[in-house]
């Protein structure tokens, strides 16, 4: 088993972060991780880039070549864009559906979308909205998180232990948002945006 993985976004949405829980997943499930960061501007909203390999067997390199992506992950529409020469066929796409203006002429977000949902395999997430529902406005990149979580070779519990052990310092409020969080963004794949918070708010 072999997962390659592309996280992209710009600076404090927590590409990192999000980097660093799939990880520690990962070694928790006893799996080889291999992964290497580029950082921009990041504290301008410059473009933060992280490269993420995940297998069952030793990892030689800690980059991801292009055109072996089996995932992209990002945290703004636009920035997966910048990376679809790395997408391996049939690779999958998640992204926020939240832009992140940081550059003057950003593109109209209409056409952005559109550019991403030609792509086979694509999912745009209302990734902020799910966060509200969650309860915590912070935690959308939790939310992408969740919803790129079908396409990880992880269990949502291991998922689940590294949300309880990060914010194990934070009151109990913080930690079972950012669950819910987690839980929401997996249920957006398969119910649909504002419809999978409400059906998830349902089952809770």
């Amino acid at each position: 088993m072999k997962k390659d993985i592309i996280l992209a976004g710009v600076g404090g949405q927590g590409v990192l972060s999000i980097a660093a829980m799939i990880a520690e997943a990962a070694h928790s499930e006893g799996l080889k991780v291999r992964q290497s960061e580029v950082h921009g501007m990041a504290q301008r909203g410059g473009a933060v880039l992280a490269h993420l390999r995940i297998s069952d067997k030793a990892i030689a390199s800690d980059l991801v070549p292009k055109g072996c992506a089996d995932l992209i992950i990002s945290m703004e529409p636009m920035e997966i864009l910048r990376y679809l020469d790395w997408l391996a066929p049939g690779g999958v796409l998640v992204t926020a559906a939240e832009p992140f203006m940081n550059i003057s002429g950003y593109p109209d977000i209409e056409r952005v979308y559109s550019s991403i949902q030609i792509i086979p395999n694509s999912h745009i997430v209302e990734a902020a909205g799910l966060a509200k529902e969650a309860g915590l406005a912070k935690s959308v990149n939790v939310v992408i998180v969740g919803a790129a979580s079908p396409f990880l070779p992880l269990k949502m519990e291991s998922l689940e232990a590294v949300i309880k052990k990060q914010f194990a310092s934070k009151d109990a409020g913080v930690i079972d948002a950012n669950l819910k969080a987690l839980a929401l963004g997996r249920a957006a794949l398969a119910l649909g945006g504002e419809e999978s918070a409400e059906a998830a708010a349902e089952e809770e």
